[in-house]
């Protein structure tokens, strides 16, 4: 679920919710990981004090985003607007998992 979209010059970033029930496990951290290698801009997922790089698995799956929590999606470069709808709609799906 997206609740706020902001942008500036390349940069535009949005909240988002996780809203699977086991979290942002190991499958739908990889989907998400996988859509955003697509994009040429960088992209980072806010969580906390926490600041990933959403192009990495491994990365998404040290955040351990439980059912519920948010998030921010930053995305910086030529593309990033598109980037950040991909991603947002990711989330609003949930990943195809439910």
């Amino acid at each position: 679920m997206t609740d706020q979209v902001t942008g500036t010059d390349n940069t535009v970033s949005a909240e988002v919710r996780v809203g699977n029930e086991l979290g942002l496990h190991a499958r739908p951290a990889a989907k998400l990981a996988q859509e955003a290698q697509r994009f040429d801009c960088d992209i980072f997922l806010v969580s906390g004090d926490q600041e990933v790089d959403a192009k990495s698995i491994l990365d998404i799956l040290t955040l351990a985003a439980q059912h519920g929590g948010r998030m921010q999606i930053r995305a910086t470069g030529q593309d990033a607007a598109e980037a950040l709808q991909a991603l947002t709609g990711l989330f609003k799906s949930r990943f195809g998992e439910e």
